[in-house]
């Protein structure tokens, strides 16, 4: 790949939507990442970070403002109008668009966004519109995850995959990994290290039903408390310069004082620490999750909250990198630095202590443990098989009250849907607790689409073009699993559904005998 222009021309956008169609079709990994290099072997070098970003639904610019609303604008304001009028829109166009999206702010940003977006979309066919709607949105129905397009980007320059997944690693930004491999190929990628003040990707983990489960796959282990906060990653200069940022790499540092005195104040020089950031009561208690995030968004200037953190690793210590240590040897170096600041652990390969421990942690109020294997080294910006949660998940049986058209994959599918609890009062009333669209596999989608279409409320809802919610009888039990609830404003029923998920629909219930509202607002406290 060089800089040079390719024989065609510049990289059309149609072409991220058409291999985001493709690599929907398949479940062959390694036939989804043929279908990426294939777009990415297109690409300049100017081009291939902004479609390597697209094609992961994961722009470089992160949010841009832009909702259900604005899109809804945008629609009707092309309604009726022909498909696809002026020159084609290409991979920089869009690029290039997203960046003004985040720059507008202020009075009259609102028409602006509408304005700027419209514009584009005006260029697209239908398809593509879709597709940069979901990217818009956040919507994964749209995108390939992040390891299959940086495997492609590997293909595309020719180099070993593992070599493009270090470098990804460490640099935390897909589209800069790719630019950089572009330009100045493998020399470039493998000159890629940790830098402290950068943010590194996290490393995340899977899951395991319980303890012992988790401890079959793990052998002897860490055993940590899995704290209801906000995952920070601290970094220290050699000069004490101090910066905090979120999992998704956002510079926070502003925004937490208390904590960011906290890692000024640790003994030794330069570090990179990754942890929590949780808001505490008088009596030593977590604050439900809403208040610690509440806490972050006090905004610069504030007290963070009240916000503490607390550590679980460390990447970094005194010039020296650690992320190819096994955990045993870093827990060492992170007692060292952090003291009383690490979150609280054992170590153990005994099941029925382990379950001690994880029931003593769900008592003091905290989400649960983590399982992590002493040999492992810390896989940054992977979901390593080393490192294990184990945290109740509760169900719960709810009634669909109306469902959202989708976007991208899902487009003419009703996805979104709209959950409510039976209120114990009023038999025939429904309180809405939240929306989800994840756990629906495509047949499940066919039939729900169907099934809620001849329930529909409003006969002139059912397209796509009619209206963006579909409101239906509410006879529809769902079986849905949520890590818990959270008080809120948005839903007449005072409380939210946290990370909610389709485990399947449920025909042998009838919507009178659904979870009431009451059983809703229990989920999650001490019995």
């Amino acid at each position: 790949m060089t800089d040079a222009e390719p024989t065609d021309g510049p990289l059309a956008f149609d072409a991220i939507a058409a291999a985001s169609s493709r690599i929907g079709a398949t479940r062959a990994r390694n036939e989804k990442v043929a279908v990426l290099a294939e777009v990415l072997g297109r690409c300049t070098a100017r081009e291939i970070g902004p479609a390597a970003a697209l094609l992961a639904g994961e722009p470089r610019q992160g949010k841009v403002g832009v909702g259900w609303s604005t899109l809804r604008s945008v629609h009707e304001r092309l309604a009726g109008r022909p498909d696809a009028t002026g020159p084609t829109v290409t991979v920089v166009d869009v690029d290039e668009l997203l960046t003004q999206l985040l720059h507008t702010a202020g009075p009259g940003s609102t028409i602006r966004r509408i304005e700027l977006v419209g514009d584009v979309m005006a260029r697209m066919a239908p398809a593509a519109r879709d597709v940069l709607g979901s990217i818009l949105l956040g919507d994964p129905g749209h995108g390939a995850l992040e390891s299959l397009v940086a495997d492609a980007v590997a293909v595309t320059l020719g180099v070993p995959k593992t070599v493009v997944r270090r470098a990804l690693m460490l640099q935390g930004d897909l589209a800069m990994t790719a630019a950089i491999g572009a330009v100045e190929g493998r020399p470039g990628l493998e000159a890629i290290g940790l830098r402290v003040g950068r943010a590194v990707q996290p490393m995340l983990a899977a899951t395991a039903g319980d303890v012992a489960e988790a401890l079959a796959a793990t052998g002897p282990a860490s055993v940590e408390q899995k704290l209801d906060g906000a995952r920070i990653q601290a970094h220290r200069t050699a000069d004490g310069e101090v910066t905090l940022y979120t999992r998704n790499l956002n510079d926070i540092t502003d925004r937490l004082p208390e904590a960011a005195a906290v890692v000024a104040g640790l003994p030794g020089g330069a570090v990179v620490l990754d942890g929590e950031v949780l808001g505490l009561d008088a009596d030593g208690r977590p604050r439900a999750f809403q208040d610690t995030m509440s806490g972050i968004g006090d905004g610069p200037g504030g007290d963070g909250g009240g916000m503490r953190p607390f550590f679980f690793d460390i990447l970094h210590r005194d010039g020296n990198d650690l992320i190819d240590l096994p955990l045993a040897d870093r827990l060492g170096h992170l007692e060292a630095v952090v003291g009383p600041h690490r979150i609280h652990s054992i170590v153990t390969d005994d099941p029925a202590t382990a379950e001690r421990f994880a029931d003593d942690t769900l008592a003091a109020g905290h989400e649960g443990v983590m399982v992590k294997d002493l040999t492992t080294t810390y896989d940054a910006g992977r979901r390593g098989k080393g490192w294990r949660k184990v945290k109740p998940v509760h169900t719960l049986d709810l009634v669909v009250l109306g469902a959202e058209w989708g976007h991208g994959r899902r487009t003419g599918s009703l996805s979104n849907l709209h959950l409510g609890a039976r209120d114990p009062d009023d038999p025939a009333r429904f309180v809405m607790v939240g929306k989800t669209f994840k756990g629906l596999t495509d047949e499940l989608l066919a039939w729900q689409t169907e099934q809620l279409l001849t329930r529909a409320l409003d006969s002139t809802q059912r397209t796509p073009d009619d209206g963006w919610v579909v409101m239906v009888r509410p006879e529809l039990v769902v079986e849905i699993a949520v890590d818990g609830v959270q008080r809120s404003t948005r839903y007449p029923g005072g409380v939210a559904l946290r990370f909610a998920r389709v485990k399947g629909y449920r025909p042998d219930r009838s919507a009178d005998t659904a979870d009431t509202i009451d059983t809703v607002r229990s989920v999650g406290r001490p019995n």
